[in-house]
């Protein structure tokens, strides 16, 4: 197993979370970004810059993923793209995404997207938590149980 970070908008906190995880668990981490991601020193921890663009990094992670892998995005289309291939997908939130909510969180999306077009302002998601960094952790934590018991 890899794991896979849309790392433009990944947040600090969840970006040290990973950080330590692959440290203790001595696992593979990709960032991907389209910027410079400054990240600590380590063998199992590496950065993969992509040229700036709309959905470069999206793309790049779906062409490099493999069944398996584990992908941390905010970014539900992404989301939907890494399950179709087998991978699993978790928000910097801790919310696990599944064959089976996928299609309801690609539609919400999809409706919020167009009462924006339309001008209707919503809000956007609240600041992360600390019971969001918690939930994070706990469910990498978990994931990673998962496929070390199963490797």
């Amino acid at each position: 197993m890899k794991i896979w970070i849309d790392a433009d908008a990944c947040p600090v906190a969840i970006k040290e979370i990973l950080f330590r995880a692959a440290q203790r668990r001595e696992i593979s981490i990709t960032l991907v970004a389209n910027q410079l991601i400054a990240v600590p020193p380590s063998p199992f921890i590496n950065t993969l810059q992509v040229s700036a663009g709309f959905d470069v990094a999206d793309n790049e992670i779906i062409r490099l993923l493999n069944a398996g892998d584990l992908v941390i995005t905010a970014d539900i289309p992404l989301a939907a793209e890494a399950i179709e291939k087998g991978a699993k997908a978790l928000t910097p939130r801790g919310g696990l995404y599944t064959q089976e909510n996928i299609k309801a969180r690609l539609t919400m999306r999809d409706f919020m997207d167009n009462l924006r077009s339309s001008g209707i302002q919503t809000d956007g998601p609240a600041p992360l938590a600390l019971g969001d960094r918690q939930k994070f952790a706990n469910q990498l934590d978990r994931l990673l149980t998962q496929y070390q018991i199963g490797d």
